[in-house]
């Protein structure tokens, strides 16, 4: 078949690409680095964006939009920020292009160099602050909840579609408050926003923690962060949340009356999850047949698939059909007929595998007169033929169950990957098969920037859920005691 996918034991990076690809998600654009989403990856981003954008306004989160261009005066304020951003940034000199005098297309403009560079938004702390400003004066300003849904360019060297490109899409949430307890707290809520989401909505079993100093975000004084496992054992950050503190207020001297008469700097969080997702989606469900979308994220929850030799039984067949597709969708599922003729049905349920489709119906002119239908399980590739009597039923039940198999599914998997480790020379070998270890560290930068030296292996967090790992011993590098157990892993 021509949309054959390598297999996972083969080529997993290749396995991968051939998904997004073939399966319709997105592929390479014209400009380097960067991507086109294609309508049916859009579909799954649009239902993480729904989903994700109920669960930030039931926060209190409203949404904003501020500039894509960032004046490059803004990043030279908060200098631990510009540093971790500053190899990253795409920046604007010229305002205007001009015919070439020689006739050779077009060229810039030499007369119309900006008196000062903009940078085009990585992240947006320092335009967001600056506006701060001009709305907070008083406690009674306080809290901001705002969020943005944008683009962002990251100039990556090293590109893969949707897991890095230098463009992409994402949320960023930025909030300011009164104490620095609100905002911790505040920190604290979005990241299990993110964990419900992962684990709710996309079946993806993730560890909560915190990341060590030295993976925090530029100018954060806590980084919260959801680390899931892929199927070739590594990790992919999936989410993160953020406590600044008073940086980014006192940068830009945004403060505040407080009740007492007394000014104060505001605190800050900032938080964000991008199309990144999607590339987490494909590597912790899909299988040698393509995509294996949970329902609560696919954009078609059941396709059907109509067989017939004649046009008699074509259109009684197509009328049931669509009685079928208007009971389910009064029940509040997606549903699709192909009613394509220019394809054989084995076709069609290749392709709808490879797409990932929860559920697949087949029927013909012997189910028809029988009241049946044949049902297909994407997750686990099993039929059944069932009755239409009490059809919506059936596939509601259906459909629960399939999201809990395929988180099931996901957490035995992280759960046969995870363990302890005390040997170092143990940790060097196992860390290469795609694990990840709990190990102790000395709480240390330098360890922690040694291990990663070595190995490749960096902290993924010092996790708040999932595992216990408060407990004293010995740091698995240095020696040196320890309190408490990380997760350890090679990441993407």
């Amino acid at each position: 078949m021509a949309k054959e996918v390598t297999k996972r034991s083969e080529n997993y990076s290749q396995w991968y690409n051939d998904l997004v690809v073939k399966a319709d998600l997105a592929e390479q654009s014209p400009v380097r680095g960067c991507m086109v989403i294609k309508p049916y990856g859009y579909a799954i981003w649009e239902k993480m964006q729904s989903v994700l954008d109920a669960a930030f306004k039931k926060t209190g989160v409203q949404n904003a939009y501020f500039p894509l261009f960032i004046p490059k005066s803004f990043f030279s304020r908060e200098a631990e920020h510009v540093a971790g951003f500053a190899k990253e940034c795409a920046v604007v000199t010229h305002h205007r292009l001009m015919n070439d005098p020689d006739g050779k297309g077009v060229v810039v403009d030499p007369e119309a160099k900006l008196e000062e560079e903009l940078v085009v938004r990585p992240t947006s702390e320092t335009i967001i602050w600056s506006t701060y400003k001009n709305w907070i004066t008083s406690w009674r300003d306080l809290p901001i909840l705002c969020n943005q849904w944008c683009n962002v360019v990251r100039w990556e060297m090293r590109t893969r579609l949707f897991l890095r490109t230098a463009e992409f899409l994402w949320q960023e949430g930025h909030t300011a408050h009164a104490t620095a307890e609100e905002a911790a707290a505040k920190a604290e809520e979005m990241v299990n926003v993110y964990a419900d989401f992962a684990r709710n909505t996309m079946a993806l079993p993730v560890i909560i923690g915190h990341k060590s100093p030295n993976e925090r975000f530029a100018g954060a004084l806590d980084t919260l962060t959801i680390e899931a496992m892929m199927q070739d054992g590594k990790a992919l950050q999936a989410g993160t949340s953020h406590f600044l503190g008073q940086n980014f207020a006192k940068s830009f001297d945004v403060q505040y009356t407080n009740k007492e008469g007394r000014q104060e700097y505001v605190w800050a969080t900032s938080w964000g999850v991008s199309t990144r997702l999607m590339g987490a989606l494909i590597m912790a469900h899909g299988d040698d047949n393509g995509l294996v979308l949970p329902p609560a994220i696919a954009p078609i929850q059941v396709v059907m698939v109509p067989i017939y030799k004649t046009e008699e039984e074509h259109n009684a067949i197509l009328d049931r059909m669509y009685g079928l597709k208007k009971a389910l969708e009064a029940e509040g599922h997606s549903v699709k007929i192909d009613d394509r003729d220019t394809l054989r049905p084995g076709f069609k349920f290749a392709e709808w595998e490879l797409k990932g489709v929860p559920v697949r119906f087949a029927m013909g002119p012997r189910d028809l007169a029988n009241g049946t239908v044949e049902v297909a399980r994407r997750d686990t590739l099993t039929k059944e033929t069932v009755a239409l009597d009490g059809i919506e039923k059936t596939i509601a039940d259906l459909l629960d169950d399939i999201q809990k198999t395929i988180y099931q599914k996901a957490f035995d998997f992280r759960a046969a990957n995870v363990e302890k480790c005390d040997d170092w020379n143990e940790f060097k070998e196992k860390i290469q098969t795609g694990k990840f270890l709990l190990c102790h560290w000395d709480g240390t930068a330098e360890t922690e920037q040694k291990i990663k030296d070595e190995t490749k292996a960096t902290i993924r967090c010092i996790p708040v859920d999932s595992f216990v790992c408060e407990e004293e011993g010995v740091d698995i590098y240095s020696g040196k005691p320890s309190r408490q157990r990380v997760v350890f892993a090679i990441s993407y």
